[in-house]
């Protein structure tokens, strides 16, 4: 039949029953002789009763063999049906068109529910009007305008929302929680299958058999939003193994038992319809850990997907004769084809390849970790190779580069992605934040992921990834597209989550804001129709939060830009020495300096001449001193003083992971005062976390050594502009503090526990007192001693220290425990440099860590109500989050009930402060904004270097 005349093929749903074969019309056959007939029915009796009872004599045992054979096939064509038969396509979901698998009487909802008065993203796009919602068993029943009638059977739990923001509930495209459990350990990390026997290709191994259903890091990441997570296996090996959907919910089950089963988002579909999942990788993981190049894991690939090729193709004509046979019904042939098939290791059931031959039959979705346009390249034409279709490429953060060649595949690949985690490695160098836009443009897919295990990485804050695309210009829509409806496309389970609508599963999340804003705060997380948080925790959680701050539902802005040549000519006027520049359209300062006696809250006109401000007040009174100037015209400008941030490794290392980018690490540091290592001697001003410093307004930064160990050197202050080296100002001041790590990550073959890291710390102070070198500056407290600490109980013995040695200006660096002695380093007057704002309980020394709104206080209220002076920093692998530092202090300042000055402060004035930077006020670096700078959707316009006036950034960039 011609291609054009075929017809539609039929849907398919497994849950109802085959339509029987239509019938064919009557048509006239010819009658045989009544005799033909008897003939033939003598011959059969002869054959199957007479001959077998009384000549061939068979007995009961071969027929009981036969029957087994019978049987086999039996199974075996069973088999052929189950791995032929296409994954379920499910209708489009309308009311009353399904059940929730997942639901059970005993501790499912039981309670019909309703929401009121709801702001709604119901997955595609944020609804014009006001909607009511109404779910119950699980499943959401109707959605429709505010104020409409609502009919429902029994008693319902009403809530009256006022207009908050209500979405689907969040779906998390790569994790790796419930395999590697929190507090990370040795014993339960399960999330890669290395060793010599199985090679790097282990697509035989499941996920779901390393489910650790207590795992309390879910009910962390349920408080984030994130209701559906796929958790995979790791990326070590080419290909990793099968990857298993879940909902985060833990107890789920009708006893509210740790049970594996009943955490998986498919509990209660047959095994057989569940969606199947395989995790590949490629690049430099399997790379370093085999020590193959690209060319080998190609090769290892290729041959594994060869012989899945040929097995697949055993199975076929397996189930093609066994079919045949069984229609023919000759036992004797039926019996010599199951025995000597059965001698092939039987070929319906490889299981060492089932994943791959499913890949192949389009039955296992393919999930690929890569990163570089290369490796791109070479999966899609392995696919097309071996004919299987990728569903997803992970972390992909050179995809920006060549959107075409993945939308040429064919396939509509998602690129499951990071907004801003980058240049931790050589494959992650290339990061570019406008990534999202650029592929948007070109019409790819895009989902943001976390990718969680760790602090970094922690899926709690799934939805910050996508306000942050947001704010590099991808659309509201597709933002929050992005962490419900794209991935759960991708994975294709988008009749049940990652959408609002009638019949799906009623997986919804209540937030105290819009979504895509700064510090947006789950109230209420439903998972299968039952609220995961306690209405009390969440509401204490967030009792400094002002008001206002809860109910904004504007979308943010996005971040300002400025035509290529317009930044030309304004950066080339007003970067000549002298010159002379008039900024209009001010709304907000915080400097302490500067303002007009005149000057009020509105449009403020500054004036700078030669780097000072001789003017800031309004534009009438500042018209004498701007004539003549160079003007930049601004709607919204905010002017804070330069940032400054305790980074990571800013100047030492531009590749985290490769020491040859940069200075190196400590690994075994002296404990002579006279070794000690200072980071001015390794600093180099200029590399890609610089370019993120800048269009964050963070023009200083303060950096250790890297070292591991006990040992940590002697900090340096550094410009982040750009335009300065170390010998003509780059380095602001040369030494600024002594650094050494007390805790599980200090420990080494010297100082192998603890208790002797605090005995060691006791000894350099107590016997270098007085002494004219750094260890005795620092006992002598004429120099901080910044000490990197987690756990409470690590940082009570340096509370002791300080208590007994009062002289020393002792600084805490970490502090994911500081919130739980808060009252006790405000008494020993002990500063803290947090890092953990944001923390995660990811290690052990960390576990009574807070874990943050909404299931407890920040830690950063904590701190401020104790009266421990306090600023904030960013940690990682690497300093890619760094243009972030004023947003982080906006969400701490938001939980903590700070103005928006206390904020600024945060990460500038109090980290001046407490590491004694001889910064002046009049003197000090300051950076002007389009945009509210503690608030997504800011950029920097200009800023000036305190020390000799100059422009020190002008409309600065990153990638």
């Amino acid at each position: 039949m011609a291609a054009g005349n075929n017809p539609q093929p039929k849907f398919h749903d497994p849950l109802l029953s085959t339509p029987s074969s239509p019938r064919h019309g009557r048509r006239y056959r010819p009658k045989a002789p009544i005799t033909v007939v008897t003939l033939i029915l003598l011959v059969l009796v002869l054959q199957f009763i007479v001959l077998p009872r009384y000549v061939y004599q068979i007995s009961p045992s071969e027929v009981k063999l036969s029957q087994f054979y019978l049987d086999r096939l039996e199974a075996g064509l069973q088999k052929c049906a189950e791995i032929t038969t296409p994954p379920v396509r499910y209708r489009v979901t309308s009311a009353g068109s399904r059940i929730n698998p997942r639901w059970n009487p005993f501790t499912g909802q039981n309670e019909t529910v309703i929401l009121r008065n709801v702001k709604l993203f119901d997955g595609e796009t944020v609804l014009d009007k006001k909607v009511d919602i109404v779910f119950k068993k699980g499943i959401i029943e109707s959605v429709d305008t505010a104020g409409k009638s609502v009919t429902f059977e029994g008693h319902a739990k009403v809530f009256d929302l006022e207009g908050k923001f209500v979405t689907p509930g969040l779906v998390d495209l790569h994790s790796h929680h419930l395999a590697f459990a929190w507090p990370l350990l040795r014993a339960t990390d399960d999330t890669n299958e290395v060793n010599p026997e199985m090679g790097p290709v282990t697509p035989q191994v499941r996920i779901a058999d390393s489910i650790k259903a207590y795992d309390f890091a879910t009910t962390v990441i349920a408080s984030g939003g994130v209701t559906t997570s796929l958790i995979l296996p790791g990326s070590a090996n080419i290909m990793g193994g099968e990857a298993v959907l879940v909902k985060n919910a833990l107890r789920s089950g009708e006893n509210s038992e740790e049970v594996v089963e009943e955490i998986l988002l498919e509990h209660g579909i047959p095994v057989s319809q569940r969606r199947r999942f395989m995790k590949m990788a490629c690049g430099e993981n399997p790379r370093r850990v085999y020590r193959h190049t690209r060319m080998g894991n190609a090769w290892y690939f290729r041959k594994h997907m060869e012989r899945a090729k040929e097995l697949m193709g055993k199975q076929d004509a397996w189930c093609l004769q066994a079919e045949a046979l069984k229609e023919v019904g000759n036992v004797a042939a039926i019996s010599s084809f199951m025995e000597s098939t059965s001698k092939d290791g039987g070929a319906t059931d490889y299981l060492e390849y089932d994943s791959s031959i499913g890949m192949l039959r389009g039955k296992v979705g393919v999930n690929i970790h890569c990163y570089e346009t290369e490796d791109f390249w070479d999966m899609i034409h392995h696919s097309k190779e071996f004919g299987f279709r990728i569903q997803a490429f992970h972390h992909a953060l050179e995809a920006w580069k060549v959107p075409e060649m993945i939308k040429d595949s064919g396939d509509n690949i998602t690129i499951a992605t990071f907004a801003e985690f980058g240049l931790y490695k050589k494959e992650a160098y290339e990061a570019n934040l406008w990534a999202g836009k650029i592929l948007a443009e070109h019409g790819v897919p895009v989902a943001y992921k976390s990718d969680h295990v760790e602090t970094e990485t922690n899926a709690k804050y799934l939805l910050y990834q996508a306000a942050t695309a947001h704010s590099f210009h991808l659309s509201e829509d597709l933002a929050l597209q992005s962490v419900t409806s794209v991935p759960a496309r991708s994975l294709q389970i988008d009749h049940r989550v990652g959408y609002v609508r009638e019949g799906c599963d009623a997986d919804l999340v209540v937030w105290d804001s819009h979504p895509l804003s700064i510090g947006a705060t789950a109230l209420n997380v439903f998972i299968d129709g039952k609220d995961v948080l306690d209405a009390k925790t969440t509401e204490g959680s967030l009792s400094k939060v002002a008001s206002e701050g809860r109910h904004e539902l504007k979308s943010p802005d996005m971040r300002p830009t400025v035509a290529a040549d317009v930044k030309q000519r304004s950066c080339s006027a007003i970067e000549k020495t002298g010159a002379k520049i008039a900024i209009t359209g001010i709304q907000r300062s915080y400097l302490e300096v500067g303002l007009g006696p005149t000057a009020k809250s509105g449009s403020l006109t500054m004036v700078v001449n030669h780097g000072t401000i001789t003017c800031f007040d309004s534009e009438d009174q500042c018209a004498s001193a701007s004539a003549e100037s160079t003007t930049i015209s601004l709607k919204n400008g905010h002017v804070l003083p330069g940032l400054t941030t305790v980074s990571v490794s800013l100047g030492l290392m531009e590749i985290s992971s490769d020491s040859s980018t940069g200075d190196g690490e400590i690994r075994k540091g002296s404990l002579n005062p006279n070794d000690t290592v200072y980071a001015k001697y390794g600093v180099h001003l200029d590399g890609k976390a610089f370019a993120r410093a800048r269009i964050g307004g963070v023009t200083r930064a303060v950096t250790a050594p890297l070292y591991q160990g006990f040992v940590g050197g002697v900090s340096t202050g550094i410009k982040t502009s750009g335009k300065k080296t170390i010998l003509d100002g780059g380095i602001f001041q040369d030494e600024v503090a002594l650094h050494f790590a007390i805790g599980q990550a200090a420990k080494s073959e010297s100082l192998s526990t603890i208790s002797s890291e605090i005995s060691k710390l006791r000894r350099i102070l107590s016997e270098n007192a007085g002494k004219d070198n750094v260890y005795g500056k620092a006992a002598d407290g004429a120099f901080p001693l910044v000490v990197h600490a987690q756990n409470e109980y690590d940082i009570m013995q340096l509370i002791k220290i300080k208590q007994e040695l009062p002289v020393i200006n002792l600084i805490l660096l970490g502090g994911a425990g500081a919130p739980l002695v808060a009252k006790e380093l405000a008494a020993a007057n002990i500063s803290v440099i947090l890092t953990a704002n944001r923390g995660a309980q990811d290690t052990f020394e960390k576990l009574n860590s807070l874990p943050g709104p909404p299931l407890s206080k920040s830690p950063a209220a904590v701190l401020e109500e104790a009266g421990v002076l306090f600023g904030l920093a960013i940690t990682g692998d690497g300093d890619s989050h760094i243009h972030n530092l004023p947003l982080e202090a906006s969400w701490a300042a938001k939980y903590a009930g700070l103005s928006s000055k206390e904020a600024v402060n945060l990460v500038s004035r109090n980290i001046e402060q407490i590491l004694g930077l001889d910064i002046k006020e009049e003197s000090r670096d300051f950076v002007v904004f389009e945009g509210d700078p503690l608030q997504f959707g800011a950029s920097v316009v200009v800023a000036f270097d305190g020390q000799d006036g100059s422009v020190s950034l002008c409309w600065p960039e990153s990638n």
